[in-house]
């Protein structure tokens, strides 16, 4: 059975009239802490620009230059990360 993810209706004023708003859905994931670090790197290079920035927000913006790369750049990218090992970390 899959597991189940809590989802919300975005409650922004932004939204086009008529409009559905758009549906968020809560996630968790592990990375390694070099990759981690890089995310208060890339704040701090926002904020160098006057633009602050949420975790969500750099993400989503990872997610939307990776997706107009070719297949074959986007596999070059996958290839260059390291494997990560799934599932949670074991409680110490």
């Amino acid at each position: 059975m899959a597991k189940s993810r809590k989802t919300r209706e975005t409650g922004g004023a932004d939204v086009a009239a008529g409009a559905a708003p758009a549906k968020l859905v809560r996630d968790s994931f592990t990375m390694p802490a070099d990759d981690f670090a890089l995310v208060d790197v890339l704040k701090r290079r926002a904020l160098q620009v006057q633009r602050p920035a949420k975790k969500s927000e750099l993400l989503r913006a990872g997610l939307q230059a990776l997706s107009v790369l070719s297949p074959q750049a986007l596999a070059k990218a996958l290839d260059a990360l390291a494997p990560v090992k799934a599932g949670r970390p074991k409680k110490k």
